[in-house]
């Protein structure tokens, strides 16, 4: 029996080899990069070249002289082989064995939306595993995507430790890494470091909340730091609304390798025969500058990520800051009113509509049990969107399905559905604890309370999915003895709930909130519209966590709303920050002025008639906050006819030097004539420019005089080109 298995294996070593011969090199290309995989003379994968798009085909065929295979690049290293660095998949076998060598067998091509498909398949020659590696090139926007596969057949489930999406090799004189993290209202703050010798390891255990302290992308500057406009840059995102880690590994040689996976900590994930373990989407895109490199994932992500990405998007006004827990349907009617008045699209009612036994006052009780309270709503939510149809706005309902309060009706009948502990003090945050949808049963139940809205309410035309609490006391009743995969197929479980959701209601759009901006991820915004950046909506802080987020996401995928945060800011320079994203308000007319009401009408109806040139342009970061006192971006149309400056003077220094902003995406033979809008009433524009026309090319070379020494000014300025 040995020696028939013994011969069986080496039978498939030469099939192996053989399939090596047959095709020795994948190139899988974008118009501007080259990803090229060769198969070498051992049987196994090696990256020969990530880079510029080459010219020649002979050049790519010197390319298989064997010496990627001498640098040991190997496209998804196994632990346990000769590679003495950071592994792609680790695997403990059902005799104990915890190596895994992977050989070529095949590959093939064919056709996606926007691109072109590569599968290659590998297989461990002495044991049942099998891998896929998948690749989707989109050529026009620059990106490509990967993401691999893991399946077995041993007899026994098999352990897995590592389970990276890809490996991406680099040799550069230096790397310098961008990485965004921060906390709680101050999200997605960037700092800059050289990578030395050894590993700098990216990486976030919340579970849930996963992306509270830390973003799931990055930037890496190739050989010098990046930057807007010039140097060589990789700019990479996973799509994976739970923990993750990113992995950057000098090695001995000077080589980086970079391996973007889900955190295997607390996951050793048990796999069973013949379950494919499929690993986060991982999206990337190698430009000249970030600036170039953010055109090409915001226009990837509009035609195929995001959600409904070619649509339009809603202004809202949200209740939350004018009311918190305290309101009626009276109260919640003339808001309702005033969000006519302003000329937005849709009131969003927010937290604290639900809970009769536990009513939602607070934080503290209610979560879970998603009945209209009576006390504050007695006719329900049906005679608000009845309402709110009468008056002329859309109706919008927050709602946390995937949370429980421990004061709850639902807790109190289902435990068993509750991550917690049974045999420990539970310690909770924010008061909540999280459902466990590893359990089919508890997927069902969240699906059913936006079904049941749904059917009862079918004119609720958008919901706010918040997400309030990391993943603690971490431990699942339905998953027994096997804890090790319940980070993992908790955030599956979601998946299926959403995509449930998305089958049966995909005219619904939503906005994913988790406290802020902690969940900020691709894979997510399948099923998202927008995202809300932070729940900090002070305009000097939001200058800064816009332009962080803004690296990865279209401003079509970010929400702004206007607040009294800061209130020593005015009005428009509040409203002019959240402007440069989907715009929203979350504050009262009745807080407002008569001239600050006549202005926030002004900049809704501006917003409104420029939104397919902020939302679908073409973004340019121009003056960062991180680099001077001031910041400013402009936005164009794909025809080139039309484009919106923002610029903002934050905390200038006293008579400082100021600089004029030059505009960037312009036709340089247009004509175009230059209008400050946005004004207070009553005021008149100062900008020497106004009412002027200039060739594109003036304006990108010389620039306007858009920048001021006043402290928390703004100007939004209108190009139009001329007939």
């Amino acid at each position: 029996m040995k020696h028939f298995i013994l011969t069986v294996l080496c039978m498939l070593l030469v099939t192996f080899r053989g399939g090596a011969e047959e095709q020795q090199i994948i190139r899988i290309s974008t118009d501007k990069t080259d990803l090229i995989l060769q198969v070498a003379d051992n049987g196994r994968l090696y990256q020969t070249y990530l880079g510029e798009k080459l010219l020649h085909e002979a050049d790519i065929k010197k390319l298989a002289n064997g010496g990627a295979s001498q640098q040991g690049w190997e496209v998804y290293s196994g632990s346990g082989n000769e590679d003495y660095f950071e592994p792609a998949v680790a695997i403990t076998h059902n005799d104990g064995n915890s190596s895994t060598w992977l050989y070529y067998v095949s590959s093939s091509s064919h056709p996606v939306k926007g691109g072109m498909q590569t599968d290659i398949k590998m297989r461990d020659n002495r044991y049942p595993v099998d891998v896929v590696l998948h690749y989707v090139a989109y050529p026009k926007e620059n990106v490509i995507k990967t993401w691999s596969e893991i399946t077995h057949q041993e007899k026994k489930p098999v352990l897995l430790s590592r389970y990276a999406s890809t490996m991406l090799y680099f040799s550069c004189p230096a790397y310098y890494l961008t990485e965004f993290s921060g906390d709680w209202a101050k999200e997605a703050q960037m700092s800059n470091q050289q990578l030395q010798f050894g590993k700098k390891i990216i990486d976030t255990k919340l579970g849930s909340r996963a992306a509270m302290h830390v973003s799931p992308f990055f930037l890496v500057g190739l050989g010098e730091p990046a930057s807007e406009k010039e140097g060589d840059v990789l700019m990479g995102t996973l799509g994976w609304t739970g923990n993750f880690r990113f992995t950057f590994e000098v090695d001995n040689l000077g080589n980086l390798r970079i391996i973007p996976a889900i955190n295997p900590y607390a996951s050793s994930y048990k796999l069973e025969k013949n379950v494919p373990f499929v690993t986060p989407e991982f999206a990337f895109t190698l430009s000249k500058g970030t600036g170039e490199g953010s055109r090409n994932l915001h226009e990837w992500a509009r035609n195929y990520q995001l959600k409904d990405g070619n649509s339009s998007r809603m202004t809202l006004l949200n209740n939350w800051e004018n009311t918190y827990f305290d309101f009626d349907q009276e109260k919640l009617i003339g808001l309702m009113k005033e969000a006519k008045d302003l000329g937005v699209d849709m009131f969003l009612l927010d937290d604290g509509w639900f809970g009769n036994k536990y009513p939602r006052n607070n934080d503290q009780a209610g979560l879970g049990d998603w009945d209209e309270n009576q006390a504050k709503l007695p006719d329900g939510i049906a005679s608000l969107t009845k309402a709110a149809d009468e008056i002329g706005v859309k109706f919008g309902l927050w709602i946390e399905p995937e949370m429980v309060n421990p004061k709850s009706e639902l807790f109190e009948k289902h435990p068993e559905w509750v991550i917690h502990y049974p045999n420990r003090e539970a310690y909770y945050f924010r008061n909540q604890l999280v459902l466990d949808l590893s359990n089919p049963e508890v997927q069902d139940y969240v699906y059913g309370v936006i079904d049941k809205l749904l059917k009862e309410n079918p004119d609720i035309a958008y919901f706010k999915w918040d997400c309030n609490s990391p993943i603690t006391n971490i431990y699942s009743m339905y998953l027994e003895e096997n804890q090790g995969n319940l980070y993992i197929d908790h955030v599956r479980g979601l998946y299926r709930v959403l995509q449930r959701v998305q089958e049966n209601y995909p005219d619904v759009p939503m906005m994913l909130c988790s406290g802020g901006g902690g969940r900020c991820d691709y894979e997510a915004l399948k099923y998202f519209t927008e995202f809300w950046c932070s729940d900090n909506t002070d305009p000097v802080e939001r200058i800064f966590i816009q332009w962080g987020f803004s690296h990865i996401f279209p401003a079509k995928a970010m929400c702004a709303h206007v607040t009294n945060w800061n209130r020593s800011a005015s009005v428009k320079f509040r409203t002019d920050v959240a402007s440069m994203c989907k715009l929203g308000f979350d504050l009262g007319l009745k807080d407002l002025t008569k001239d600050e009401t006549a202005y926030c009408r002004l900049a809704v109806s501006n917003w409104k008639r420029l939104q397919s040139v902020i939302l679908d342009g073409e973004q340019y970061r121009l003056v960062s906050p991180y680099e001077a006192n001031h910041m400013a971006v402009n936005y164009v149309s794909k025809d080139q006819r039309k484009a919106v400056l923002f610029a903002y003077d934050i905390y200038p220094r006293y008579q400082e030097k100021l600089f004029s902003v030059k505009l960037q995406g312009l036709d340089p033979d247009k004509l175009y004539k230059v209008e400050e809008i946005n004004l207070m009433p009553g005021t008149s524009s100062d900008l020497r420019a106004n009412g002027k026309v200039f060739s594109g090319d003036y304006l990108m070379k010389v620039g306007l005089d858009a920048l001021d020494c006043r402290q928390l000014h703004s100007r939004v300025i209108e190009l139009t080109a001329q007939e």
